[in-house]
């Protein structure tokens, strides 16, 4: 004590105490690399962190209440976020999975989860509010690893977003069930509840009227002013404005960001109040994580080591049932439905508010708040963990290509070899053509898309000459290589000059240099993936600079014959010739030929 006083008193005479920033984020710096680098992913890096330099490690800090109090608003922000991209019809749109699939989720964890305070002997109110608090999923930990699998814009995201949604509603009637199950609760009058019903409807009201009204003629209005410090600023007052206005009114915070993001998220300036609040969400969601690191309280985790582990097993094992039978019961596949169990299997930070305002009315008493906070951060610890097996052990039934049909025996006139995005869309004009085309591919999830939509494709590696022959390369016209990886693309041409020389071969180059190295793999046709798209971009662009049409038609002609000459250069010096460009060893008197350079006054 007398240390922490004699430091407040040191940093009081020399200023504001940088220190104690520097080591969070040194800390952040250090553990969330080395943890991603080991495949343990950033959370996992943050709680570690976290507890290294909290109480119970280094003791760099001593009250990481306050650090979690802070850092709350990295979830706020994460929510303003999301609320960002939902827009109004978006969100009508996925009712039915918030009050449906959302609904059922919360009520089976609820009405099972209960029965393992009542098994370990607790009365029924402490029971409730133990397992209640162990439903409520972490919205930070869920979005986070959402976000770092790039499922949040999917439908299986999207269908957790709607359930965490759902549960952040549910913490205003359980914040009041609790009230009511405490010693007395039951004094409580009716015109009370209806006071307190009231209040929260009439901010959410109150809240949907001025964004409305009010927060697009703001932002249109500071953006005339064209000062970007203060849109920033404005963006911040309206996230933290909402989520003031939410809490004091008994609702979370996060709900009120969330809100205030589903009414800005057909404002025109949407896309720069995203830019402006993701630094700020990124520091703050780390910051968080490193908060529930030194919360994590390891004398009573010593103390009372039997009872935390039966009940973090009991209740992450009985949620992920619900969530699994609930999945499946609203027709989730198995690997969905596993995956959403094990991402969902923790409690969450709502926790913390529900157990405290069960202490504050004298449910459970400050020795067992310390215990289910303790269960609630050590499930949080154990999800990165349990996500990395699912990952090593489940494999994604979509990655499995029992089901589908194998290349074998095929016969068409083209055998195409690839068929993502630049596959289709070449394949387009030869289907209208009326020719036949033999697809293969081995990318099971774009099989499985492409086959929703009619097409045959059959799975087949490219780079096996069996496979090939299987496929009818032999018999083919014509042999299109569409592969989007450059080395599997130079593979599969070189095998197939090897076998079929005789075979016209078009391929896709990734850039310049694989263009090069198709050709000298006696390739009869490449072409670099994005050349064509930019130059009807750049001619588009002179179109609209209202520089003469016959004009255009001189300059892009020109422009493909420079690039053809120096690509012809290229191949004859058998270099990439723009890296020598770099390093000066082309001539000057040859640069010419080489780059179009800007012509004075044009």
């Amino acid at each position: 004590m007398a240390a922490d006083t004699a430091h407040a008193a040191e940093a009081a005479a020399h200023g504001f105490d940088l220190l104690p920033i520097v080591i969070l984020l040194a800390a952040a710096v250090v553990a969330v690399p080395l943890f991603k680098r080991l495949g343990l992913g950033s959370v996992l890096g943050y709680l570690a962190a976290g507890l290294a330099i909290g109480p119970f490690g280094l003791a760099l800090f001593s009250d990481a209440q306050t650090i979690l109090h802070v850092a709350e608003l990295g979830v706020v922000m994460f929510l303003f976020i999301i609320g960002l991209e939902m827009q109004p019809s978006r969100l009508w749109a996925m009712r039915g999975e918030i009050f449906g699939l959302g609904a059922a989720q919360v009520g089976g964890a609820i009405a099972l989860l209960i029965c393992v305070g009542l098994a370990l002997g607790y009365p029924v109110a402490a029971s409730f509010v133990a397992g209640t608090g162990f439903v409520l999923t972490s919205t930070a930990i869920v979005m986070q690893m959402l976000d770092e699998r790039r499922a949040m814009g999917l439908p299986k995201g999207r269908r957790i977003i709607a359930i965490l949604l759902l549960e952040d509603l549910a913490i205003v009637p359980l914040l009041a069930l609790t009230a009511f199950l405490a010693p007395g609760g039951e004094a409580v009058s009716m015109t009370d509840r209806l006071i307190s019903v009231a209040i929260g409807l009439g901010a959410i009201i109150g809240l949907i009227l001025a964004g409305r009204y009010l927060l697009d003629p703001m932002f249109r209005l500071l953006g005339r002013a064209k000062a970007r410090e203060v849109m920033t600023a404005a963006a911040l007052l309206v996230v933290l404005g909402a989520a003031l206005a939410m809490q004091t009114a008994g609702l979370s915070m996060a709900m009120g960001a969330f809100l205030a993001g589903v009414l800005l998220s057909e404002s025109s300036f949407r896309h720069q109040l995203e830019a402006d609040v993701e630094p700020f969400r990124g520091v703050l969601l780390g910051l968080f994580f490193l908060g529930v690191g030194m919360a994590l309280d390891l004398n009573i985790v010593a103390a009372n080591l039997g009872l935390i582990a039966i009940s973090v097993t009991a209740y992450m094992t009985l949620k992920m049932i619900v969530i699994y039978a609930v999945a499946r019961l609203f027709r989730s596949s198995n690997a969905e439905a596993v995956e959403r169990a094990v991402l969902m299997a923790q409690g969450g930070e709502f926790a913390f508010v529900l157990y405290a305002a069960a202490a504050s009315v004298g449910i459970i008493d400050a020795t067992s708040n310390a215990i289910l906070t303790a269960i609630i951060i050590v499930s949080m610890v154990l999800t990165p963990i349990m996500i990395i097996l699912h990952d090593r052990f489940m494999p994604r039934a979509a990655d499995r290509a029992d089901d589908l049909d194998v290349a074998d025996n095929l016969s068409a006139s083209v055998l195409m070899i690839g068929f993502g995005r630049f596959g289709q869309i070449v394949s387009q004009p030869l289907f209208a053509n009326g020719c036949t085309i033999s697809l293969i591919d081995t990318d099971t999830i774009a099989i499985r898309e492409s086959m929703a939509f009619g097409f045959k494709i059959y799975y087949g590696d490219g780079t096996r000459l069996d496979i090939l022959h299987a496929a009818g390369a032999q018999d083919a016209r014509m042999i299109i290589v569409a592969t989007d990886d450059r080395e599997t693309t130079l593979k599969i041409v070189e095998l197939v000059k090897a076998e079929f020389p005789h075979i016209p071969l078009l391929a896709r180059a990734f850039d310049r240099e694989h263009a090069i190295e198709l050709v000298n793999a006696r390739a009869d046709y490449q072409v670099r993936e994005t050349f064509e798209s930019a130059l009807v971009m750049a001619e588009e662009a002179l179109r609209r600079l209202e520089v003469d049409e016959e004009a255009i038609g001189d300059i892009m002609d020109e422009t493909r014959r420079r690039d053809q000459e120096r690509f012809d250069i290229d191949i004859c010096n058998g270099v990439y010739a723009s890296r020598h460009l770099i390093q000066g060893n082309v001539p000057v008197e040859d640069r010419d030929r080489y780059i179009v350079k800007p012509s004075d006054g044009r």
